[in-house]
């Protein structure tokens, strides 16, 4: 075992297999949820198309849901002290499509 993977105290180490490691884009996610669990749809759709493909799905106990939402609100934080402030358009009516193909929810 090289330094790399050798664990260090009560770290966590972590492995990304090469299949995941290559990602997949998402541009659509649809959340739901329960007394017990959230459920994140996450998936792509294409301009014109009226379906959307979900590529990963994530089912998260109340308490990791709002660790994740912490976050991204920490790592939006970061990024734009470093980039700036991210700029959403301001389209009406507010839709869950980046492409507004008419489904109205929450994203």
């Amino acid at each position: 075992m090289d330094n790399h993977n050798k664990p260090q105290g009560n770290q966590l180490q972590i492995e990304v297999g090469p299949d995941v490691a290559q990602g997949v884009y998402v541009n659509f996610a649809l959340i739901a949820h329960s007394s017990s669990e959230f459920v994140m749809d996450l998936a792509s759709v294409l301009p014109g198309l009226q379906k959307a493909t979900v590529r990963t799905r994530a089912i998260l106990a109340p308490e990791h849901a709002k660790r994740l939402a912490m976050a991204l609100q920490e790592n939006i934080a970061r990024y734009e002290q470093e980039f700036g402030k991210i700029q959403l358009p301001n389209s009406k009516p507010r839709t869950i499509s980046p492409f507004n193909i008419g489904n109205k929810g929450e994203a």
